[in-house]
Formats: C-alpha cells, structure tokens, sequence
C-alpha cells in the first residue's frame, strides 16, 4: 500500500513535483487485450459507421438506436462496468482508449459518448444496491439508452441557477417535476434521463434517474445544429412529472456535486476522443498531400504543406502523452484509495476528483488541438477543403461544440487556477513553498554552473524553469489581487494557458524519455523530433502568457524584476526546428499516415 501511495502523485501536484518516466504510462504500453478492444472499436466505425455517416447526419429513424444495440452487442458500452452488473471491469485508462478509438465516429461517438458517461455514471457512482441492481446491466447491454438532462434556457455554465423544481405529492410516493431543459444529447431515443431540478425552494440542486416511461415528458423536435448533425438534440419538457422517491439519486441537494463531479470524466474523455478525431483528419491530410498535385508534384513536397502536417502531428503527440498520463493517474489513486479500504464506487469517485485540474486542460487542449488540425485539414485540401463532397466539411463543423460541451474553455481555464489555489487553502498542496524560493531566486545571482549535456537534460531545465514562471506569475497575482483575483478573468486564463503548457509538454518528454529507454535513442528520433517541436513553441506561449498577466497587475519596479525573471525561465538555445518538421512530415509522408 505504501508503494502505491508513493507512486500516487496527487492532482495538480506536477506543478511543484518532478515525475519520473517510469511512473507514467504511455500509449505504446497498451497490452493486447487492449489493443484488441481498440480494433473492435476501429472496425465498429469502418463497418457500421462511416459507410452510414449521410444517413446519420439526416437523423435516420431507428439508425443511431440500431448503431446502438450493435455497440451494446459488441460490449462497447460496458468496458468501464463492473462484473457483477453484466460489464468487463476495466480500468479507467481502457475506457479513455475507447473514447479515443470511437472519438472519429461523428455523431455517432457523440451518442455512445453521452450515454456510457454522463447518462450511466451517475447511478453507477451515486446509486443505491437497488438503483444499480435495476438500471446499470439494462445500461451496459444498451437494452436502455441514456441521457443527461442538465442544461436550461437560463443556465448554461452557471448550472446550479436551475429552475426545474421537484416537489413531494401529498401521498409522500412521488416527486412531481416541472421544468425546461434544453440541448439534452440523446433525447429521441433515451429510456432514462438524470434529471437535476431543485426540491422546494433548496439552495442546491438534486438528482433524480426518470424513466421516459413516467409520463409528463414532452419534447421539442430535433434541434438543427451547425455540426454533429446526427446525434440527436432536443430540448425536453417535465410537466409533473412524477418519480418515484426510491428514484432520487444520492442525497437531497447533492446534484451539483454529482453534476461536477461526472463532468470532471466528461471532460477528459473529451480530450481524448479529441485525439482520435484529429489523427483521422490528419490522415486524410496526408492522403490528399500524396495525391494532389501542382506545378508538376504532390503538394506533400512543399514546405509550406510539410509545415502543417509535422505541426499537426506534435500537437496530437503531445495531447495523447498527456491524456494516458492522467489516466493511469485515476487508477493509481484509485488502487491507492482501494488499498486503504475505500468503497470501489467512492474511490472511482474521488480519483477522478482528485484529477480534476488534468481533466480540464485536457478538455481545453484536446478541443483546441481538434479545432487547430481540421481548420488545417481544410487548408490543405485547399478548395477542395470548403467541398461539402470532402471529408473535411464534416470534420470542421463537428469540432467546433467541443469547446463549448462540459465547460466552456474559458469555464475550465479559470477553473484550473482555482481548483489549485483551494487546494492549497486546504493544505493538500503546497504551493506557497515553492512559489516562495522562486521570489528568492530571483533575487539572487544566476547559477552558471556547467550545463548537464545528458539526453533530456536541457528539456528538463527548461520544464523547471516553465514551472517556475508559472509559480511566480501566480504566487504574484494572488498576493497583490488577493480576494479580487478571481474577478480578474484574462489574468487567471492567462496562469491557465502557462499551467496547461507545462503539464502537456511535460508529459510529452517524460513519454519520449521512456520511449528511448524502451527502444533506444536510434529508433525514437521521430518522437525526439516531435517532442523538441512542442517545447520550442510552448516555450513562447509560456512568455506571452506571462507578460500579459504581468502587464496586468505589476508596475514599476515589480514589473520590471519579474519581466526579468520571467525571460530567465522562459530561455531556450537556438533550435532549428523548420528542419525538425521537415524530418517529421518526411515520415508521415513515406508512411502514407500518421506513424508515431
């Protein structure tokens, strides 16, 4: 047990802890068990999927239940669901492969999606033995689809001002709902919704499992949206609506609390089906490359074309490293929290919990990895690229809701700054130390010691540094804003974008640092080059995240000491990393795909 506390780093903590590459996992470490459940999640999309994606998009009656069921056949829906309800048990970083390896389905992915999370993880995590016992195998076969009803006209991000009220009947048997709920994913076809609506007048929302059965369900018809055409989007009515009370999940006003808490999972499976979407485009990419040709060649020999596929690839590089990182940090802390003689529900619970300032940049920087890669699929493919006929035109408009789907971007940037400095509040990080000896360091003559010239050496000096403009930056804004910091919304987003950078490039040399120790330095030179790619250019990101924030709230003097400090940690040597792209587009090219 102590080893797995040990190994267990706490969320959040990567900011003031240095990680070992052998206490991470790494894509390339999926067994063939693994492997196995990816390719029928692969050829799941090549047979049932893609071939359907027109009739989808048109809403098909029947098509994306019948979708469905076949998922539920296969065991799709059941990978992450313990034994003894009818599923396969398997642990978090699995269900985080099959988000990925389902994440290029279209609306498709976005169904399965809503239903195997948002719609079942509530009771999974929150229901009683009877609650379980009756709805979680008749989720996991898929005989009964899930939705998730949250969202109202008047309360987007701000989801505990909802105005869905549920009140006692006179008998004591029954809540009556009442109330509006709009862009509810799967509403056409769901059996069962999780519904939050406030009991009495109660200050905090509650939680309750209704079936589509109870009456007092009407619906809007299906929403026209700009993207993800197919999954269906209604906005659904409860007019007394009557529950049974066995059927309030969890405690009364406790909703928020569930609602965060499944969205902390929402949000980084996001992240990771991010990643699924974007290699499929960037293959396509790479296809087209090879075939168009102009002024006499394939497009794939001009630089400014190699220029984008090598950027595409180190974006998804990174984010994947960051993504497997997280998750096999949920099922450290959940063996951990096992160990110590947690209840598996609770400890799946409070491991993602513990997680959540991860699950938001990789929310952030999947959706905004995904937004990066099709709007340059498009760019490559040229005017082929705005074709309705090319598969980008999909892939473009059914990006755009991920910055938008379980948080907003902004939401989750100004919430992993805040999440972090609670937890120092509480004592569960230390901040203030570290934040601290930076103040002094910049007070004090640099070290010129000899450089360690070592493989990742230099990659490592720069990631301390990054973390150490980021702890400065913070420590600062927090002592001289004090209680109005988290009004100050561009300051705090600002703290996010250098907090983020550091957490994916860190996970990405930890990942290449590994990889070299597995396969050595000959056969990862691919990896090294993606890796260098991602540093130079976070590097700047760091630094004009930085001056914005201090510009912000420093003058003077101040100002001027922690501009210097800050171009001291944000320092690289000269790079050429035109040539590095060159090296990676030369890969993908001759491999006709993405290969890393």
């Amino acid at each position: 047990m102590e080893e797995l506390k040990n190994k267990s780093i706490r969320g959040g903590e990567f900011i003031i802890r240095e990680t070992a590459c052998e206490d991470i996992f790494i894509p390339e470490e999926f067994d063939e068990e693994q492997l196995m459940i990816k390719k029928t999640c692969e050829d799941f999309l090549e047979s049932e999927v893609y071939a359907n994606l027109d009739r989808i998009d048109k809403l098909e009656e029947g098509l994306m239940v019948s979708l469905m069921d076949k998922a539920g056949e296969l065991g799709l829906l059941a990978v992450s669901i313990p034994e003894e309800y009818g599923g396969f048990g398997k642990n978090f970083n699995t269900s985080m492969l099959v988000a990925d390896s389902v994440g290029p389905g279209c609306s498709f992915a976005v169904a399965l999606s809503a239903h195997t999370g948002i719609g079942t993880l509530p009771i999974l995590y929150y229901g009683n033995k009877e609650q379980k016992d009756k709805y979680i195998p008749k989720l996991a076969t898929g005989e009964w689809k899930a939705s998730y009803c949250l969202t109202e006209p008047n309360s987007g991000s701000d989801a505990n001002s909802a105005r869905t009220k549920a009140v006692l009947n006179e008998a004591g048997t029954h809540y009556l709902i009442t109330g509006q709920k709009m862009w509810i994913t799967n509403a056409g076809f769901a059996d069962i919704f999780i519904v939050f609506a406030k009991i009495d007048d109660d200050k905090n929302l509650s939680a309750f499992i209704v079936e589509k059965d109870f009456g007092g369900i009407t619906m809007n018809p299906e929403e026209h949206k700009m993207g993800i055409k197919g999954s269906s989007t209604r906005q659904v009515f409860f007019n007394e609506c009557p529950v049974p009370v066995a059927n309030l999940l969890s405690e009364r006003q406790n909703g928020f609390k569930i609602a965060v808490n499944i969205l902390n999972i929402g949000r980084i499976k996001l992240g990771v089906a991010a990643i699924g979407s974007s290699r499929r485009v960037l293959n396509h990419a790479i296809n087209y490359s090879n075939e168009r040709v102009q002024f006499g060649l394939p497009i794939s020999k001009f630089g400014a074309i190699r220029y984008k596929l090598a950027e595409m690839a180190s974006r998804n590089f990174a984010i994947e490293s960051a993504a497997y990182r997280a998750g096999q940090n949920i099922d450290d802390a959940y063996d951990a929290l096992v160990a110590e003689g947690m209840d598996p529900s609770q400890a799946k619970l409070k491991s993602t919990e513990q997680f959540a300032v991860e699950c938001a940049i990789l929310k952030v920087w999947g959706s905004e990895m995904l937004d990066y890669i099709v709007d340059e699929g498009v760019q490559v493919y040229g005017g082929m690229g705005y074709s309705a006929d090319a598969p980008m035109d999909r892939a473009y408009r059914d990006s755009r809701i991920n910055r938008i789907f379980e948080g907003t971007n902004e939401i989750n940037r100004m919430l992993i700054l805040d999440m972090l400095l609670k937890r120092a509040m509480k004592g569960e990080l230390d901040l203030m130390t570290p934040a601290q000896a930076v103040a002094s360091e910049l007070m004090s003559i640099p070290d010129f010691a000899e450089e360690d010239t070592t493989l990742f050496a230099a990659e490592k000096k720069v990631l301390q540094n990054l973390k150490k403009a980021g702890l400065m930056i913070a420590g600062a804004a927090v002592q001289k804003l004090m209680m109005t910091l988290s009004k100050e919304q561009e300051i705090l987003m600002n703290i996010a974008d250098i907090i983020g950078y550091v957490y994916v490039l860190e996970s990405t040399v930890l990942r290449v640092e590994k990889l070299v120790k597995m396969r050595g330095e000959e056969a990862c030179k691919g990896q090294l080059d993606l890796m260098r790619i991602y540093l130079y250019q976070s590097v700047d990101k760091v630094s004009i995240a930085g001056k914005e924030a201090l510009c912000s709230f420093a003058e003077g003097d101040e100002l001027r000491m922690m501009l210097v400090g800050l171009r001291r940690f944000t320092k690289i040597e000269p790079f050429n990393i035109k040539d590095a792209r060159q090296r990676v587009a030369k890969q993908l090219i001759e491999s006709n795909k993405y290969c890393y």
